[in-house]
């Protein structure tokens, strides 16, 4: 109910019923079960859609530091938390931090899942965004053309996420 209401613009309602889920979650479950996690992670999410990046960020804090400790620190949940963590990082301007998360993250889903997995894929343009917003102008150019050249091998050249590298890497290059 709460994603739909946040899908319907009902930010509000969505995060106080996302609040009580958590709250359920920790009482029932416990803080560190995985299905708690994922609700402190939803409610964080919310957090940041609104622009409540500080409470957003000591929850995403909260979740990956549970993550490492529980899952480990290459499970896709815990390198999930990491990139989320990271895009909050960067959006507050805490970038050298967003930065490193994000180096992590590519390094660990690479090595996990295989440089041409999408999730890596994903891993290697976000990364290549926050250098490129960072003024990190040659290593954003490096793997924006690493990610294209991927994405032209695992979907194809006129694929809409090929296209998509293309025109981000043309509009920098320009």
């Amino acid at each position: 109910l709460a994603v739909l209401y946040d899908r319907d613009g009902r930010s509000r309602e969505a995060i106080a019923l996302q609040q009580q889920v958590l709250g359920d979650s920790e009482r029932v479950l416990g803080a560190e079960h995985p299905a708690t996690l994922t609700a402190r992670a939803n409610l964080a999410a919310s957090y940041h859609d609104v622009g409540r990046t500080d409470e957003a960020i000591a929850l995403l804090e909260q979740v990956l530091g549970d993550s490492e400790r529980m899952l480990g620190a290459e499970h896709p949940a815990t390198l999930t938390a990491r990139a989320n963590l990271a895009a909050c990082y960067h959006d507050v301007g805490r970038t050298d931090e967003a930065i490193a998360l994000l180096e992590q993250v590519l390094l660990d889903r690479e090595r996990v899942l295989g440089a041409a997995h999408p999730d890596a894929l994903t891993s290697r343009s976000n990364l290549a965004n926050c250098y490129w917003q960072s003024g990190l102008k040659d290593q954003a150019l490096a793997l924006q053309r690493q990610a294209l050249a991927l994405s032209e091998q695992l979907v194809g050249h006129d694929h809409p996420a090929t296209v998509t590298k293309r025109q981000i890497l043309q509009r920098w290059q320009s």
